[in-house]
């Protein structure tokens, strides 16, 4: 199966790489896509040099799949080229994610969405995707009525020019900033642009992003989501109200059994989930889980997961995965 990735030399497209490969998803020939300044550059999978292609080559080439992380402006142009080729987009940007003809997809809660005829598949937000992950199955058991999500999300979110900042202010160096502000030793309550609500956009994609994704829009959402000088993956403080009441006994045992989560929730053994477990890890890690007090039917919960893998690269291969295995793709 010919694949391409577009946006290959970049942190996600990167990544993206390596998860194809370390998934063994079946790729005859890579075709690695960027902009017209990284075309001639070398990347390497499976031990094989490629050579970056353009847009218009990898069109050309005909692949199967494109999965693209390339930013919004160029998917909003490209990926609808390829998909009048026919070759399905699963897109990891924000440019789709919110327009109604398009899927949103976290496959251990929607797959069963997917037809041959989505050409351009949206990859959700990463801070989105493992709170959705751990929610789907609570969902399913207890009807979610409202969730209150305060996030601590790693630098890597914001690409490597913040990796370098926050590098290069421990080390007492003066170089390029990502953020406005110093990060190390720091915490930035600001993710993406303010809107007129007084909300980031970060925030308010998950309040969005959520309610499509499970498909139900009663779900009451609102979220602040902060930066801070991690890498590894996001964490998220959940709280969840439920229409029906729950046994934390019973939560314990749905999160376990569910797709795609690690429990860890072991208060006498200081087990919990952490970004320096997730690192490099395709599973979302939950624990701390205990009642709210305060309110009826409602816990706390503490999710965390790699924003590079799960929350970006492993979402949209398993999306591919996904299709590959329904037929849904044209091999």
């Amino acid at each position: 199966m010919k694949v391409a990735v577009v946006g290959a030399t970049g942190l996600v497209g990167t990544k993206m790489l390596e998860v194809l490969a370390e998934r063994n998803f079946p790729v005859t020939e890579l075709i690695p896509v960027a902009s017209e300044r990284s075309v001639g550059k070398e990347v390497i999978f499976k031990g094989v040099s490629y050579k970056v292609v353009s847009m218009a080559d990898g069109i050309a080439a005909k692949p199967a799949v494109a999965i693209f992380s390339a930013g919004g402006g160029t998917s909003l142009e490209w990926a609808p080229q390829f998909a009048a080729a026919g070759i399905t987009v699963i897109d990891n940007s924000s440019a789709w994610r919110m327009d109604p003809t398009k899927k949103l997809v976290v496959p251990e809660v929607n797959a069963e969405v997917l037809t041959k005829e989505d050409k351009i598949i949206a990859n959700p937000n990463c801070s989105t995707i493992q709170m959705v992950v751990a929610l789907q199955p609570l969902h399913l058991k207890y009807t979610i009525k409202r969730v209150v999500v305060s996030t601590y999300q790693s630098v890597t979110g914001t690409g490597k020019k913040a990796v370098d900042q926050l590098f290069n202010e421990r080390k007492g160096i003066e170089g390029e900033m990502a953020y406005k502000y110093p990060i190390d030793l720091n915490v930035i309550p600001q993710i993406d642009v303010f809107l007129d609500n007084g909300y980031t956009k970060e925030e308010m994609k998950m309040v969005k992003e959520t309610c499509k994704i499970m498909q139900d829009d009663s779900i009451k959402v609102t979220a602040t989501t902060v930066r801070i000088p991690v890498i590894g993956g996001h964490s998220e403080s959940v709280n969840v109200e439920f229409e029906n009441d729950f046994e934390l006994a019973e939560v314990k045992e749905l999160l376990s059994h569910a797709p795609g989560i690690i429990v860890q929730n072991n208060d006498a053994e200081q087990l919990y989930p952490m970004p320096l477990w997730a690192h490099e890890k395709d599973a979302v890690f939950v624990g701390r889980l205990r009642r709210d007090e305060s309110q009826e039917n409602t816990l706390n919960m503490w999710i965390v997961s790699d924003n590079l893998r799960k929350g970006a690269a492993t979402n949209a291969i398993q999306i591919a995965e996904y299709l590959l295995s329904k037929a849904l793709l044209n091999a």
